[in-house]
């Protein structure tokens, strides 16, 4: 016969879940950084419409005039920089950092399908819209009748 165990004494459970125990646990035992880092990678999404492509690129706290976007052999790349805080004389130091800081370069291959000369971008809420518009023009499917 097996025994069903149950604890049904609320006050003897733990008050937190086991995952964010064992995240605390892990995070403490990484080494603290005090220096923000040279180099980082934003994180992208790409998401595809009837129009086009658009990509979403999350660049928080990384200014308009730091982002740099060019085409080349078929590449699309975003470059651009996020600044650390300016180290002055008696400005407070870093003990702890987290947050991504440096330079950073993203390359996406294209498909012949976009129209290079229509690319937009836009950068609002620290997230940079590339709209990557399909070309009218050129065929990529099309069925011939058998006759």
């Amino acid at each position: 016969m097996a025994t069903l165990l149950y604890n049904n004494r609320p006050a003897l459970r733990p008050s937190r879940a086991f995952n964010s125990v064992l995240n605390e646990l892990l995070r403490d035992t990484l080494p603290t950084v005090n220096q923000p880092a040279k180099s980082f990678v934003p994180q992208a999404d790409i998401l595809e419409s009837e129009h086009g492509f658009e990509l979403q690129l999350a660049v928080p706290g990384v200014a308009k005039e730091d982002v740099k976007i060019d085409f080349q052999e078929g590449n699309l790349v975003i470059s651009g920089e996020r600044k650390a805080p300016a180290a002055e004389e008696n400005a407070p130091k870093f003990r702890r950092v987290e947050t991504a800081y440096g330079t950073f370069t993203r390359s996406f291959r294209l498909p012949e399908t976009v129209d290079v000369t229509a690319i937009d971008a836009q950068l609002t809420d620290g997230i940079l819209r590339v709209t990557l518009p399909f070309d009218t023009n050129k065929v990529t499917k099309h069925h011939i009748e058998v006759r």
